[in-house]
């Protein structure tokens, strides 16, 4: 039941009569107030005259797209939590409309607790964001290991997708490096979202064995298999309400994946020896350090799972792609092992503050953390010198700038660029080897071409596994080909 005493007003956009009527009746014993709009263009017309609290938006509509009436909703000062709701053909749709910010999709047919679980979501993400609005705000009360530091333009692209994940109940995947922060991001997005007072449970898909982990995900009842003795809940349920962090996710056996699949599609599942069905309402993050479209093209990963999970994807960069983040991070890290260890740590010299900015950091974040903490533990004073490093790190190479693919495009670039800038400065001739550069320069357009039709021919034609590589749905690729 909302909490409120006014009824919470909820829309529903759905060409279909009888499904309307259904969904009406089943919010409206609910407690909802709902009001029910057969196309599109009626919808726009009560949006504007009065903006509901949730809307259930069908995707296919007789006159507009919902994905339309979606945008349309969003440009609204104070927009309401759209749903979207959506029949199996078109789920690539729907994961479009989750990254134009929608809230939720559901697909047909589902139940009617699958739907009234996620208006009462919704609804409290709402009253969640008026209470904060009026109070202090969460970072000052958040605990420093789940904030995140960065001021790159990498890390500015991930905070911008943060955000956006905080106001959808969307499965958020997760993908980067080993100690890049994948569980931090999971903390980050259960702590700051309305789920932030239920539980958050993590499972590392790697650690659990094959014949366990079908109990340690659903549950088992008590003799269902050998050492069975009790009845015990899964990570599932243990979860109800709160969120799921699935880390190592390629990891997970092919035959559990679609039964994963199958909660995710339905919201229900049933412990192991029990045929009885059980309500979970959770949100996923799940992660992994491995590409999940290479897993989808070698046949380790499914495909449908892929794309149910990969609604809002977010790539986290590696400690030495993020410039001077690294010496932004090392500070936060030194005042927080000054504190657990009772130092008085205040600066790194000048010399290792460029040891940290040219070594490769292969162990990211976390070996960052490491020896900071070596560090600080053994020895004391007010300035951390390079005498101080460990000695296997200060053997290791911290020298050399690491020889990867994108900073050695970077170098190349700026090579060229320079070595082009100094024959501009030096003779009229090199004035109209400056014009020839500019006729050269491609349109954004074809380059963008250019790039979808090169991975589209490394994957042998096969477009869904291209649009996974590109990080784009399948769909938006056939609307590029079409344009085109």
């Amino acid at each position: 039941m909302p909490i409120t005493s006014q009824k919470t007003l909820v829309y529903i956009v759905e060409d279909s009569l009888s499904s309307g009527a259904l969904y009406r009746s089943q919010l409206e014993k609910a407690g909802y107030e709902a009001k029910h709009f057969v196309d599109g263009y009626s919808a726009l017309a009560a949006i504007k005259e009065k903006m509901p609290s949730v809307i259930i938006q069908d995707v296919c509509l007789p006159d507009i797209s919902g994905l339309n009436v979606l945008q349309f909703v969003n440009r609204q000062e104070s927009p309401a939590r759209v749903i979207i709701i959506t029949s199996n053909s078109s789920i690539e749709v729907a994961v479009d409309a989750m990254r134009l910010g929608g809230f939720d999709f559901i697909e047909k047919p589902f139940s009617r607790e699958r739907m009234v679980t996620s208006v009462q979501d919704a609804v409290k993400q709402i009253n969640l964001e008026k209470i904060e609005s009026k109070t202090v705000k969460i970072e000052e009360s958040m605990a420093p290991e789940l904030s995140f530091i960065g001021e790159s333009l990498a890390m500015k692209t991930v905070f911008r997708l943060l955000e956006s994940a905080l106001r959808s109940k969307a499965s958020v995947f997760v993908t980067g490096e080993s100690g890049t922060g994948k569980e931090v991001c999971a903390q980050y997005l259960h702590s700051y979202s309305a789920r932030r007072d239920a539980p958050l449970i993590a499972i590392n898909c790697a650690a659990i064995p094959g014949e366990l982990f079908e109990s340690e995900f659903f549950g088992h009842i008590k003799g269902s298999f050998s050492g069975a003795v009790s009845d015990r809940k899964g990570a599932v349920e243990a979860a109800n309400g709160g969120t799921l962090f699935l880390d190592e996710i390629c990891e997970m056996d092919l035959n559990l994946q679609a039964k994963l699949l199958r909660f995710l599609q339905t919201g229900t599942f049933s412990r192991v020896g029990s045929t009885d069905v059980i309500q979970s309402d959770v949100r996923v993050v799940c992660a992994t350090n491995r590409h999940p479209a290479a897993e989808v093209g070698e046949g380790r990963f499914r495909e449908d799972l892929y794309y149910r999970l990969n609604v809002i994807p977010i790539q986290l960069p590696p400690l030495r792609d993020r410039g001077n983040d690294i010496l932004l991070l090392a500070n936060a890290i030194l005042t927080d092992k000054n504190e657990a260890n009772n130092k008085e740590f205040n600066r790194f010299s000048l010399d290792v503050q460029s040891m940290f900015m040219k070594y490769d950091w292969p162990g990211n974040i976390r070996e960052l953390q490491n020896i900071i903490e070596n560090m600080v533990v053994i020895h004391s004073g007010n300035e951390v010198s390079i005498d101080m490093l460990p000695e296997s790190f200060a053997q290791s190479g911290s020298h050399t700038i690491p020889s990867n693919t994108f900073a050695t495009n970077n170098v190349n670039i700026s090579s060229n660029y320079l070595a082009k800038n100094n024959r501009h400065n030096n003779s009229n001739s090199n004035t109209l080897a400056y014009q020839a550069d500019i006729k050269d320069i491609i349109p954004m357009w074809l380059v963008e071409k250019n790039a979808i039709e090169k991975a589209i021919e490394i994957c042998d034609g096969n477009i869904p596994l291209a649009a996974a590589h590109l990080g784009v749905s399948a769909s938006t690729i056939y609307r590029k080909i079409k344009s085109w």
